[in-house]
């Protein structure tokens, strides 16, 4: 029998009808494998297709599945920190994934396993041994090994994979991350909370990860830098800032 884990898994949920039923299958395959786990779906008006609609029918028939409607988000860190909030008085490791076949749910076993083993962050990793980037252009592969190349350098940090968006934690580093106000709005977010967590004891996860989308908004790059350099400059003229 496996060892039941007592996690959540939080998934962002916008336009995801086309994927959705796939997605979902795979998520139920895992959660009946490992005996245990629940899900929460957050949803907001970023959505204008029928995806609330498809989680709250998932939900009603799978109570694995919560469905979190959150009209008041304003970015996607406003949907992870809605969906940390709603588990972490409930769970013992938590879990963000991108729906949508981006981040493969085969992988959580190994998130799991790694969070059990004492570490309190779990960071997915597409530039270590096992682990890849697939059905991407060349710009999104540049923008993803780039932005960890300079990262690194910037930040004084040394993960392989700074910008990956499946991660999982032990529920105390949730509860300090929560503390901390979070100067991004978006995927930088991921990089953002690698650094500030870099003293936490971590490990990096092999993962695979699809990337079908080339587009990368200027508003989402531009956030990126700015915060980007406000770490740095506050690194290296004041203090190294960490939860």
């Amino acid at each position: 029998m496996n060892k039941r884990y007592n996690f959540a898994v939080i998934v962002p949920m916008a336009n995801e009808s086309a994927d959705f039923n796939r997605f979902i299958s795979k998520l139920k395959g895992i959660l009946d494998f490992l005996e245990s786990g629940t899900v929460y779906l957050i949803v907001d008006n970023v959505s204008k297709d029928n995806t609330l609609e498809l989680c709250e029918a998932t939900t009603a028939s799978d109570r694995r599945f919560v469905t979190i409607w959150a009209p008041e988000n304003k970015n996607v860190v406003d949907a992870y920190i809605r969906g940390y909030r709603e588990a972490v008085c409930r769970h013992d490791f938590i879990i963000e994934m991108d729906a949508g076949m981006s981040h493969d749910p085969a992988a959580l076993p190994m998130f799991l396993r790694a969070l059990n083993e004492g570490n309190e962050c779990a960071f997915g990793s597409r530039f270590i041994n096992g682990g890849s980037i697939w059905d991407s252009n060349l710009k999104r592969r540049f923008l993803s090994k780039a932005g960890t190349l300079m990262s690194n350098l910037l930040l004084g940090t040394r993960m392989k994979d700074m910008t990956s968006g499946y991660q999982g934690f032990h529920v105390s580093a949730i509860k300090k991350l929560l503390q901390y106000e979070l100067l991004s709005t978006g995927h930088f977010y991921q990089t953002e909370v690698r650094y500030l967590m870099r003293k936490f004891r971590y490990i990096e996860v092999p993962i695979h990860y699809r990337m079908p989308s080339p587009n990368v908004s200027s508003k989402s790059v531009g956030n990126a830098l700015s915060v980007l350099m406000f770490y740095f400059f506050r690194r290296i003229f004041f203090q190294s800032r960490a939860i």
